[in-house]
């Protein structure tokens, strides 16, 4: 059973994608530096790979929205409805 969200968990839902890559930047920069410790590169370590997931997913978001793309009889642009697709593995 999955645990229930954190409010920490939802701001960083909420964190557009560029925030959330500049932060993941800073986060990459500090672990560079060789300055932290252990205890503080582990914490910047785990907060890289939710960045790192949270951008993963908006950007999966946004291919989905893009391959959704049609053109429609007078040329323009225009959504087509998700249609569920059974992979076969």
């Amino acid at each position: 059973m999955s645990k229930p969200a954190k409010a920490s968990d939802a701001a960083r839902v909420a964190l557009p994608f560029e925030e959330a890559l500049k932060k993941l930047e800073t986060i990459v920069e500090a672990m560079e530096s060789d300055d932290l410790p252990l205890e503080s590169l582990l914490a910047q370590y785990e907060e890289g790979t939710r960045l790192v997931k949270l951008c993963q997913d908006k950007l999966g978001e946004a291919e989905l929205k893009i391959s959704q793309l049609e053109k429609n009889a007078s040329g323009e642009l225009a959504l087509k409805p998700l249609v569920e697709r059974m992979d076969s593995e």
